[in-house]
């Protein structure tokens, strides 16, 4: 019987994501979706994330709007997958329990299938309460556990933990370190984990232990979730899959390699060559994936790659005997452990294929694509982009001090905004930390959630003004208001529970979407009103002609038939 593998899609959520700023318009989505019916993808990754909030802030689109679209064109011949940050959702705070219930309960009934739940921290606490509302209201809970690796100090941090002024932490991120929170999650009631990378950290040869030692010890489905940004995206997939990984993450060839995941068309030849099925219906994906082309010309503007892999149909294809070759190779080099060259052949496929080159910048600093970025903008916008490699020595020891947290959406940008700070204030001739961001306060605090390394408590008392490590109180949460809006005749900003909870998980952003939903829905109600007495109008002025045209006796005769009538 052949093996077979599950296929998790995320082109329409994190492939677009990672690639367009999360630009897609609901009508270029829509353009695909027929096309999608019949894919046989797993899942499919459409909802969560950045999309909420970008399509309200940027495209003025109602998130709910779309992923009612998006399971009525799928017609649940997929599972729909949506991605969400535990207690705290899509923000920072910890939320209570009936702004998560409400969440997680409408968008299961919404269509989702599979909520994949992380915590930033990898603080299993933060989850407990999503895991449970999913279940409650019938969806899968993927959950997922965020990799890392340990930060790399430069010498003149190694050279002070010798001489004790800084005590430099053990080796936290290990294989043990995932496997146990893995058990962990099974444990709580996770119907499949998710080892999730979002900044293509891990390695193929990590990847090939991990998986190994997570299909020994966990019972439940195990999914590897990674990006190509550092160069090891393929190769990590192909040893997973080599390891009996269960689910894999890919996107469609035109949305995928650089800062997103691997391309699924690279993934199936893998499979076509070690006789695995993934039960994807490949004439649908070349279709699929010619529309893509299209929609990514168009999204121009947002694509700062600028890379088009070359022409390719999985469903009709045939490689030259040197490509084969490399497949060949990686394949026999994954099957002997030979890590170093599974990574060399895969990324030899990704540049015949003209994926984009690995990112040198971000392998070397060890941090998200992303992070980078940020860090690099927000020093250019004080004119201060030479401090750059300065920032990147200095990131290890800010993300020490604030408790080694995983470098994952918000805690990269957290740690890379302060490390900024820190090292213009060094510029400036002041101390580290004379400048602090509310969130990094927060999160040494405590108000996030448990770090996986403890603040040491003099460090939380500089910072935060407590040596005691104070959790976020849920008692504190005052309700976003939902005002009457005098000038569309009192109606409430938002009009529906799907709406209040908008207003609840993005404020600023709802309050602007709905305000100018309210108004196109009161100018509509006035021009139907308009419309309706034009035509109340029209019929009087007719019916008045139509009198004016009769003779004498006739309006004599009706105006006699219309007194004894009323009377």
């Amino acid at each position: 019987m052949k093996k077979k593998i599950l296929i998790r899609d995320l082109t329409l959520r994190d492939g677009q994501q990672s690639q367009f700023a999360t630009r897609m318009t609901q009508k270029q989505v829509d353009r695909v979706l027929p096309l999608y019916k019949n894919a046989n993808f797993y899942a499919a990754e459409v909802w969560g994330g950045a999309v909420p909030d970008s399509i309200m802030r940027y495209l003025n689109e109602c998130p709910w709007e779309r992923l009612k679209k998006i399971k009525k064109g799928f017609d649940n011949k997929t599972l729909l997958t949506a991605l969400s940050r535990g207690r705290n959702l899509f923000g920072y705070n910890p939320y209570p329990d009936d702004v998560i219930e409400g969440f997680n309960r409408l968008a299961v009934k919404s269509g989702i299938g599979i909520m994949r739940i992380f915590d930033a921290l990898n603080d299993l606490n933060n989850m407990k309460s999503t895991i449970k509302f999913v279940k409650e209201n019938g969806g899968l809970a993927d959950c997922a556990v965020c990799y890392t690796v340990d930060p790399k100090f430069n010498l003149k941090d190694k050279v002070k933990g010798v001489l004790g002024l800084k005590k430099l932490p053990p080796k936290l991120f290990s294989i043990d370190y995932f496997v146990k929170k893995s058990k962990e999650l099974e444990k709580m009631g996770a119907d499949m984990i998710t080892i999730k990378d979002m900044a293509g950290l891990i390695s193929p040869d990590v990847s090939a232990s991990l998986i190994k030692k997570l299909k020994k010890e966990v019972k439940v489905p195990i999914d590897l979730h990674t990006h190509c940004t550092p160069g090891y995206g393929l190769g990590s997939i192909l040893n997973a899959i080599v390891n009996g990984v269960d689910i894999v993450d890919t996107v469609i060839w035109n949305f995928a390699g650089g800062p997103a995941a691997p391309a699924f068309e690279l993934v199936q030849i893998f499979c076509d060559k070690l006789k695995i099925d993934t039960g994807v219906n490949l004439d649908s994906v070349s279709k699929i994936n010619k529309e893509l082309k299209e929609i990514r010309k168009e999204l121009a503007q947002f694509d700062e790659m600028k890379m088009f892999p070359i022409e390719f149909d999985i469903a009709n294809y045939k490689l030259s005997n040197d490509v084969n070759k490399l497949f060949n190779k990686a394949i026999d080099a994954a099957k002997s452990n030979k890590h170093e060259e599974v990574t060399h052949f895969t990324q030899e496929i990704e540049r015949h294929f003209n994926f984009a080159p690995p990112d040198e910048n971000v392998k070397n600093a060890e941090i998200p694509g992303g992070m980078y970025t940020n860090m690099l903008a927000q020093l250019k916008s004080a004119k201060l982009e030479a401090l750059l490699p300065r920032v990147l020595e200095v990131v290890p020891s800010v993300r020490y001090d604030a408790g080694l947290p995983p470098l994952v959406t918000p805690t990269s940008q957290i740690v890379g905004v302060q490390a900024v700070y820190c090292v213009i204030d060094e510029n400036n001739g002041k101390d580290f930390y004379n400048n602090k961001s509310v969130q990094f306060v927060n999160l040494v605090k405590g108000v996030y959630g448990k770090t996986p390394y403890p603040v040491k408590p003099e460090f939380r008392n500089k910072i935060a003004g407590t040596k005691k490590e104070t959790p976020y109180d849920v008692k504190a949460y005052r309700k976003q208001d939902n005002p009457e809006l005098p000038e569309f005749e009192n109606i409430k900003l938002a009009t529906s529970e799907k709406e209040e909870l908008l207003l609840e998980l993005f404020p600023a952003v709802a309050s602007a979407f709905l305000k100018r939903k309210r108004e196109i829905e009161y100018k509509k109600m006035l021009t139907e009103i308009a419309a309706r007495e034009e035509i109340e109008v029209r019929k009087i002025h007719e019916e008045a002609e139509k009198f004016n045209q009769l003779s004498e006796d006739e309006k004599h005769e009706i105006l006699i038939d219309g007194l004894y009538g009323h009377w």
